[in-house]
């Protein structure tokens, strides 16, 4: 069994701010209360009747029960020769649906759009967003009792993960591949700790005050910033899916975080000094044998790469822009590098993370990006979700805040005028 480590001796920064434990919260909600305001839908009331200019009297919002949906969503399913006027057509025909190498249909929830709780997903469109990381981190949350129950029988899921934790050391450090692991994180930890103590102290508040509510504050930057909700939703799906591959790694093999090896391996918890992690990570129920890959560094590096897109930069040298760059086009670009690269020196240099940590996560990222259309095979099950709760899914206002023309492209929804 793994303790943690004495700390009494070294100096470790100073602790976290005394309200850490209030504030973290308030400043979560804060950015998600400010992010449904900054992505709402301008031109739309709940209350008000057909004065929305983006969407136009014609939208389903504003269409009466008893009329055909001006717009047919679904209109493969349809001959073009079938008049969508025919007395005995179902204005709400199923939905069809692509999963895997099958169509599907699934109910049409857009004769719910003018209930009340529609009405306001319509308004606060950014509400389906935070639905989405809640139930991200639910599903975290499971990973430690899932790893548990998937050990052998009498196993020590602990002994097991510091095995495990001590085997990613000799990989890194006593073998062919130390080539690539020059600095053992043991000597950034002591670098930092030994002759740079205010340092230490930045990346401890960085690493238990920046990883969620950053990641939150930059999901409702990047819904607002974006030229259009496809480009926004290839980034979500791909942290959602980089978020699902950790998770079935956390359960399948636990790894201890070299905060919690034993003393002679020279690691020192920084962090939780005085418990000063983040509230999100210090539950009863959250995995501490999840290290691997880096949760941190996979929303890092995501974001890093959202920050060289937005940039430009790499569409003017590739010749497929040519406006001017400009000072903020350059910064953005510094970001890209200089996001991904502190939060590595952050997981490493406060002992919660291993070098292969981050690598896996820059590889799985890497896969999630070329896969994140995978996570349209759950569009049924979304669509069977709306139908139950009487729901129909708002239109993005992703590109329309910043005067960008938009089109209505829900995921795996194309609209075209009957």
């Amino acid at each position: 069994m793994a303790s943690t480590n004495n700390n009494s001796s070294v100096d470790l920064g100073k602790p976290q701010f005394a309200s850490h434990s209030w504030a973290e919260p308030i400043i979560v909600v804060s950015i998600m209360l400010s992010s449904l305001y900054f992505n709402r839908r301008r031109d739309f009331s709940i209350f008000g009747k057909n004065n929305n200019r983006d969407l136009g009297a014609s939208h389903p919002l504003y269409v009466k029960d008893e009329e055909a949906d001006p717009y047919d969503p679904y209109s493969e399913r349809e001959s073009d020769d079938q008049p969508r006027s025919q007395p005995n057509a179902n204005p709400y025909p199923p939905k069809s649906r692509k999963c895997l190498w099958y169509t599907i249909q699934t109910p049409n929830s857009s004769r719910f759009a003018r209930h009340f709780h529609s009405r306001i997903l319509q308004k606060f469109p950014f509400l389906v967003e935070m639905f989405y990381w809640v139930m991200n981190y639910l599903f975290y949350s499971c990973t430690k009792a899932i790893a548990q129950s998937l050990s052998p029988a009498g196993s020590d899921v602990v002994q097991l993960a510091q095995d495990h934790a001590i085997g990613v050391l000799n990989f890194e450090h006593h073998s062919f591949f130390s080539i690539f692991f020059p600095i053992e994180e043991a000597d950034l930890q002591a670098f930092f700790v030994n002759g740079h103590p205010g340092w230490m102290t930045f990346f401890n508040r960085i690493y238990s005050l920046v990883h969620i509510p950053g990641t939150v504050a930059f999901l409702s930057w990047w819904y607002f910033s974006a030229p259009d909700f496809e480009t926004f939703a290839i980034v979500r799906r791909t942290m959602t899916l980089g978020n699902f591959m950790a998770f079935i790694i956390f359960c399948f093999w636990p790894l201890m975080p070299p905060r919690l090896l034993p003393e002679s391996y020279g690691f020192h918890d920084t962090v939780r000094q005085e418990h000063a992690e983040s509230v999100w990570v210090g539950g009863k129920m959250v995995n501490q044998l999840a290290a691997m890959p880096s949760l941190h560094f996979t929303y890092a590096f995501c974001i890093g790469s959202t920050f060289f897109y937005h940039s430009g930069i790499l569409h003017r040298l590739f010749g497929k822009r040519t406006t001017r760059t400009t000072v903020k086009d350059i910064i953005f670009f510094i970001l890209g590098f200089i996001y991904p690269l502190l939060v590595l020196c952050v997981i490493v240099a406060t002992a919660n993370h291993y070098w292969l940590d981050a690598t896996v996560a820059t590889f799985s990222v890497t896969f999630s990006f070329f896969c994140n259309r995978i996570w349209m095979v759950l569009l049924p099950l979304e669509d069977m979700l709306l139908w139950v709760l009487r729901l129909e899914k708002p239109i993005p206002t992703t590109g329309n805040l910043r005067g960008l023309p938009q089109d209505d492209d829900r995921e795996g929804i194309e609209y075209r005028p009957v």
